[in-house]
């Protein structure tokens, strides 16, 4: 004899259980757009805080490269090129051995931010020239024409270092970060106001410097190094380093 199976009413989750809670909600959702619209401005609020916070953080000393100090030894050694038809290579230490040196690493000839600080050094050669103290710049490349058209905002000799030594030892770049800083736009503005201009030929995301040599064992009186585009030195620093320098023959003089 065959027993009967009793019939099951519906699953809870099929009837008005979980499943229907959710459905409900979601018609709710979609029935009052003040929810919608609520959920879409909560969503942007907090992108816009987002945004903000990387804009601030941006603009801090948080993400900038970080620089490491040359050694004077380090320097010395470095390799540089005359710009001549038939270029001569010596060590870097020739520039300031005797007199002492002010020595501009270009970040880019055509860039008219390194024009602008190549000119407010170049003021200085006049008094530069009273201590007896030699103005040199070197670069990291040369293209072109970029060179000659870079000289008439700079004031003294220009030589190539293609090893990238004066732009170590740790070389520092800045790339996309640059433009949403606040200080690269104010340095954009200042030159442009100025009447500088130039072009973007060249490598121009690892950042320059300028230094200050002393004569013989001296040292490096004065280091800068550029911590964003247009960060230019402060001349009245180069002046008063320039003025500590003493020519290698007054320094025997005095042993």
């Amino acid at each position: 004899m065959q027993r009967s199976t009793p019939e099951l009413g519906p699953l809870p989750s099929e009837g008005a259980g979980g499943g229907g809670r959710s459905s409900v909600c979601e018609g709710c959702l979609f029935s009052d757009p003040s929810l919608f619209t609520m959920g879409m401005w909560s969503i942007g609020v907090g992108a816009l805080g987002a945004a903000a916070l990387a804009l601030f953080l941006a603009n801090t000393d948080m993400f900038l490269p970080k620089s490491q100090k040359a050694a004077l030894e380090y320097l010395e050694d470095t390799d540089l090129k005359t710009l001549e038809k038939e270029p001569r290579t010596f060590k870097a230490k020739e520039l300031w051995e005797k007199n002492g040196a002010v020595i501009m690493a270009v970040r880019r000839p055509g860039c008219f931010l390194c024009r602008e600080e190549a000119m407010d050094l170049s003021l200085l050669k006049p008094k530069l020239d009273e201590l007896g103290v030699p103005l040199y710049a070197v670069v990291k490349e040369q293209l072109s024409t970029e060179v000659e058209d870079f000289q008439p905002y700079f004031k003294g000799e220009i030589f190539l270092d293609e090893k990238k030594k004066f732009y170590g030892p740790q070389r520092r770049k800045m790339m996309l970060l640059g433009f949403v800083r606040l200080g690269v736009w104010r340095n954009f503005f200042r030159a442009w106001d100025s009447g500088f201009s130039g072009n973007l030929e060249g490598e121009g995301f690892i950042l320059g410097g300028v230094f200050v040599v002393g004569s013989g064992r001296q040292g490096i009186l004065l280091e800068h190094r550029e911590k964003e585009f247009g960060d230019k030195v402060n001349v009245d620093s180069v002046l008063e380093a320039a003025r500590k320098i003493k020519p290698q023959t007054l320094a025997s003089e005095e042993k």
